[in-house]
């Protein structure tokens, strides 16, 4: 996502600069084709190495940006000395998950440091409340930003419908419930399987197609879960597919069963986008993401799970269509890219503004590594607050870890 901001801002107005903590990766290819300036600082992941701050203080000093925008806890702390050190004259950070998942060392020192950036981006309303109310963050202000998805790639597709059920040797009286998530505890494949397994007892009109990665025959964990539930027959394994709005149009119904961690799920959304009924466990945003599109169970739960997905399945394909395209307008309405792309924009030139007024704002946007698809580092805003000041936007926005 982060790419697509940068690439489609107005480049009159924005000049961005993208600073990766590790090595480049598949998206640094995307930037610098696109004209975007991407710098590395060749960090070791999981070891800090003070060059790295040396590394990152050369080019801020180079460039001499009007705003660091950091993605994640790692990339919030390297923004702090740049800040001290007078090469930042405004700092974000960005917050894209529920849970935190950094050691106790770094949310204390990002906790009692979380009032010097002059703002803390989050994704979700559930990461706002778990950052404020358990690390208890007191920033100067929260900002919300929903992900955002491009409804021109993510859309119905019945071509590529019958391709890839073709493919899977699926006919089209059968029903479909997918899910496209990595092979993590967090995504709580066992609630999946578990409830792929009662359904499959009373309807045998319905198949399962999982998509991630991690998600192929030789994971054997997995393989040995689908056979726990006699499920080999009904499971289709996809793995990590690159064209994942390709995937989505042969799903009839989409799902993400996760246990936690949660922000604002970008599978939902890309789901929605594509006109498919989503049903999910309730962590992070999902049940404000769905509306009244979809259904929202309570995780762990593979009863209510299964019991959701057969309310669905037993609708007519036309009922569930309609479900779909309502799903469709949700997202075409509030969280397509191009409107996100602006929020960011409003957003750069608000916080730029109250520091100085600089005709052409430049934005630098230091990320922990480079991603092709998981959301994760940078920051940007909107808003959602508790105790700080509390400023909501008209728009959604979505960034990807680059």
């Amino acid at each position: 996502m982060l790419t697509r901001v940068a690439t489609g801002s107005d480049r009159d107005r924005f000049a961005s600069l993208v600073v990766s903590i590790t090595m480049g990766g598949a998206m640094e290819g995307i930037l610098t084709r696109a004209g975007i300036r991407v710098e590395t600082l060749g960090m070791r992941r999981g070891r800090f190495d003070p060059r790295g701050i040396a590394r990152l203080s050369r080019i801020l000093r180079a460039w001499r940006p009007h705003l660091l925008q950091t993605w994640l806890y790692h990339a919030d702390l390297l923004g702090l000395p740049a800040r001290l050190l007078g090469h930042a004259p405004r700092l974000l950070w960005n917050i894209r998950c529920t849970e935190s998942i950094g050691s106790a060392a770094l949310r204390r020192v990002l906790s009692s440091c979380s009032a010097m950036p002059d703002g803390v981006v989050v994704n979700s309303v559930a990461g706002q409340q778990f950052h404020q109310q358990r690390l208890r963050y007191h920033p100067k202000r929260w900002e919300y930003i929903p992900n955002g998805f491009n409804t021109r790639e993510l859309r119905p597709d019945e071509g590529a419908r019958n391709r890839l059920r073709g493919e899977l040797g699926i006919g089209e009286t059968t029903t479909v419930i997918g899910m496209a998530a990595r092979h993590h505890p967090m995504k709580d494949h066992a609630n999946f399987l578990a409830a792929a397994a009662r359904l499959a007892q009373r309807r045998d009109d319905v198949v399962f197609v999982l998509a991630g990665t991690g998600i192929t025959p030789d994971n054997q964990a997995l393989i040995a879960a689908v056979g726990k539930h006699g499920l080999m027959q009904r499971v289709r394994l996809l793995g990590e597919r690159s064209e994942i709005d390709a995937v989505y149009p042969a799903f009839d119904i989409a799902t993400l069963s996760s246990a936690f961690g949660e922000g604002c799920p970008n599978v939902l959304g890309e789901a929605m986008a594509c006109g498919v009924p989503c049903v999910a466990t309730d962590s992070g945003d999902s049940a404000q993401l769905l509306g009244d599109t979809g259904l929202v169970v309570p995780r762990r739960d593979p009863a209510a799970l299964g019991a959701a997905w057969e309310w669905f399945v037993e609708m007519s394909s036309a009922e569930r269509r309609e479900y779909g395209r309502r799903a469709r307008e949700r997202i075409v309405r509030d969280y397509d890219i191009n409107v996100i792309i602006r929020r960011y924009e409003a957003l750069y030139a608000e916080i730029v503004q109250e520091n100085s007024a600089a005709a052409r704002p430049r934005a630098v946007l230091a990320s922990q590594q480079h991603h092709p698809a998981q959301p994760q580092k940078s920051s940007a805003v909107d808003q959602v607050a508790l105790s700080a000041p509390l400023r909501h936007r008209q728009g959604h926005c979505f960034y990807q870890d680059v």
